[in-house]
């Protein structure tokens, strides 16, 4: 198992991905230079959180232009697993690897705090180490994940079990009070229709040594190792 993580210009979580499997984890893990066009050697692409291109236009609009952008799209169409956190969810939807818009939050607040989230899909490559329902505590750090999408997008995602994590308060009851940015239906993390490809606004890699106040993130990294 071979892990890849993309570094844009702007980028600034690399480094906790990239930290996360190779001391805690102790696997094969590469970074992956924004202009590199080939990825076949990798069994997991992780896009980072940050602000990539300094997120000119809109977070994550820039960054879907660049070269490593169309390999990672044909990666994500072969089958192999891309995990986006943060800004790699903005980056995801931009370049139409997940459906939706991820807007201004809705206090017009950067947040970085803890946040509760509710496990709704135990069924994916990323997530199958979790239990339906878990309460896990991870921490969000952004400006625009506001996720917003139309009805009928929102109500497919219900249908076909690809919303990932929902906001929730600390019993695990999914109400505006714990929503800390207004997405719809608290959503924190999606998949795509194939559930290879997840996008999540809170940070699992920031959640993955009890010296940092929670391990709820080891799950995920845990699934996708295998």
């Amino acid at each position: 198992m071979k892990f890849g993580v993309v570094v844009f210009p702007g980028s600034n979580c690399d480094y906790d991905a990239y930290y996360v499997l190779k001391k805690v984890f102790n696997v094969q893990v590469e970074y992956i230079w924004h202009k590199e066009t080939k990825l076949r050697r990798f069994d997991v692409i992780i896009l980072p959180g940050g602000f990539s291109y300094g997120d000119y236009l809109r977070a994550g609009a820039v960054a879907k232009f660049s070269p490593v952008m169309k390999e990672v799209i044909q990666f994500a169409k072969n089958g192999g697993s891309v995990l986006g956190i943060c800004n790699g969810f903005q980056i995801l939807v931009e370049a139409d690897l997940l459906p939706g818009a991820l807007i201004t939050n809705n206090h017009l607040q950067f947040r970085c705090q803890d946040v509760f989230l509710k496990v709704k899909n135990t069924e994916s490559r990323f997530t199958k180490n979790y239990n339906k329902e878990d309460v896990l505590k991870i921490p969000i750090a952004h400006h625009s994940g506001n996720y917003f999408a139309e009805e009928h997008i929102l109500k497919e995602l219900e249908d076909e079990d690809r919303i990932a994590f929902q906001y929730c308060n600390s019993k695990g009851e999914v109400c505006d009070e714990a929503n800390p940015n207004g997405s719809k239906l608290n959503i924190a993390g999606i998949l795509n229709k194939e559930k290879n490809v997840l996008g999540m606004m809170p940070h699992p890699e920031r959640a993955a040594e009890e010296l940092l106040g929670s391990e709820h993130g080891l799950e995920l990294f845990k699934s996708l190792i295998g």
